[in-house]
């Protein structure tokens, strides 16, 4: 689970950015000074992937209340009017206050909506160069939440199994897709029925959509991909989303009825499988995880199995092998384990 992007106490600003005189900044939500379609920090947003959009918004709302002392967020700052002096207090701020990887994604928001800002020739290129040039945090971090034992993923398994509905065998797909194939969530609940080859010699291959609209193949083999055929089974083959809603008469549900009242498709939202989760892991007494903790362990789990770091990464479709490098436990094992080969000597102490 990625750290929140919250400002922290102490709330005066780094450096006051300049307003135009008609800025009216006394609350959040005031006008910004731009049109809508010439907007850097939206035209940025807009060219995100869907999944990123949430994420980096909220990184410029914390730029935007690091410099203005809360009085602005990213609709309302002035972006165009940054320079490095702004940015790199900025930088200073993140590194004192977050973990080097969320100050990292906050500073690629910030040049992001920077480069936008020239490329809408609301800045020249010599004012954005010098802004957008802060170096990355440096450090690491072991990354954020847990890793799943073995017998919490059965656990987990049977409580699916002891629910007679369709919601039973469901949940239990959603674990075979983030665990068993190691997906994300944003990546599960976007995947199509046509997605799945449930036969033949790919039997278990996925068609992923992922960060960045990249396309690549996760696979859901042996177990996974039986729980995977027992939901098509409940489900059926009809089109759309593989992942689908399930009333509480156990229904499974096809469609919903749109704002204007029309049939839409129905799927599963990234908040429920967050939910669906939960709640399996109140009935198998579980404590409690993330979505993200089941691919974390997936990744675990094969490089602990012998499975080679750069096929991991492909399976991931990590864009770095560093990404992947972070899952990987081995290290830590190997460390404690010639820890265990010094001897230090016995002396019994009286008392």
């Amino acid at each position: 689970m990625s750290e929140v992007l919250t400002l922290r106490p102490g709330g005066a600003a780094l450096l006051p950015v300049a307003l135009p005189s008609d800025a009216a900044l006394a609350a959040v939500g005031a006008p910004a000074p731009y049109q809508a379609e010439r907007h850097p920090a939206l035209v940025y947003l807009a060219s995100l992937a869907p999944g990123s959009r949430r994420t980096m918004r909220q990184s410029l709302d914390v730029v935007a209340a690091l410099l203005t002392g809360g009085r602005a967020d990213h609709a309302t700052l002035p972006w165009h009017l940054l320079r490095y002096q702004h940015t790199a207090a900025v930088r200073s701020a993140l590194a004192a206050q977050y973990k080097p990887a969320t100050a990292n994604k906050i500073l690629a928001a910030l040049r992001g909506t920077l480069k936008a800002a020239w490329r809408l020739e609301l800045v020249d290129a010599e004012a954005y160069r010098r802004a957008a040039d802060v170096v990355a945090v440096r450090g690491t971090s072991a990354p954020a939440g847990r890793e799943l034992a073995a017998g919490e993923i059965r656990a987990l398994l049977e409580a699916c199994a002891a629910d007679p509905s369709a919601a039973g065998v469901r949940d239990a797909a959603v674990l075979a897709l983030l665990y068993g194939a190691g997906l994300r969530r944003a990546e599960a609940v976007r995947l199509d029925v046509g997605d799945l080859e449930p036969e033949g010699a790919n039997a278990g291959r996925l068609t992923v959509r992922g960060k960045g609209n990249r396309t690549g193949f996760a696979y859901a083999r042996g177990n996974s991909g039986l729980v995977l055929r027992a939901w098509l089974g409940r489900r059926g083959g009809a089109a759309g989303r593989l992942l689908l809603p399930v009333s509480q008469r156990g229904v499974v549900v096809y469609t919903r009825a749109d704002r204007g009242g029309a049939d839409a498709p129905a799927g599963l939202t990234e908040h429920a499988v967050y939910k669906r989760l939960r709640t399996r892991a109140l009935e198998a007494g579980v404590r409690p995880f993330s979505p993200h903790d089941c691919r974390r362990t997936f990744a675990g789990d094969l490089l602990d199995a012998g499975a080679d770091i750069a096929t991991v990464q492909q399976l991931l479709r990590h864009a770095s092998v560093n990404t992947t490098a972070k899952y990987d436990r081995r290290g830590e094992r190997a460390k404690r384990d010639a820890a265990d080969l010094l001897h230090f000597p016995h002396v019994r102490f009286g008392g």
